[in-house]
């Protein structure tokens, strides 16, 4: 009876993978279509902001290109995505 070959086992590079606890956010990014008061209204509806805030982060938008407007699970981060894709608002989600 013969034996088996040795089998040589590859253990996996964990830097690699992504840590699933760390938090997604999600970017709105400047754009020339949309109103700044009308970004502001959606910051207010979408996510509950007070004007003040939701101004705020418009505002960051406007003069910074881009602004964090919500951070959560992989799946709040695409929900949250949708919503404002579906007001007209560039956004995007990474993992933060």
């Amino acid at each position: 009876m013969s034996t088996p070959a040795p089998i040589d086992v590859v253990e996996p590079d964990v830097s690699d993978v992504a840590d699933l606890d760390t938090p997604w956010v999600v970017l709105v990014w400047n754009d020339p279509i949309n109103l700044m008061s009308y970004v502001t209204f959606v910051l207010q509806k979408l996510f509950g902001y007070s004007k003040e805030e939701a101004t705020t982060l418009m505002l960051q938008v406007h003069h910074e290109g881009k602004a964090v407007v919500s951070s959560g699970t992989r799946s709040e981060a695409e929900r949250d995505v949708f919503r404002l894709h579906e007001h007209g608002l560039w956004a995007t989600m990474q993992q933060d």
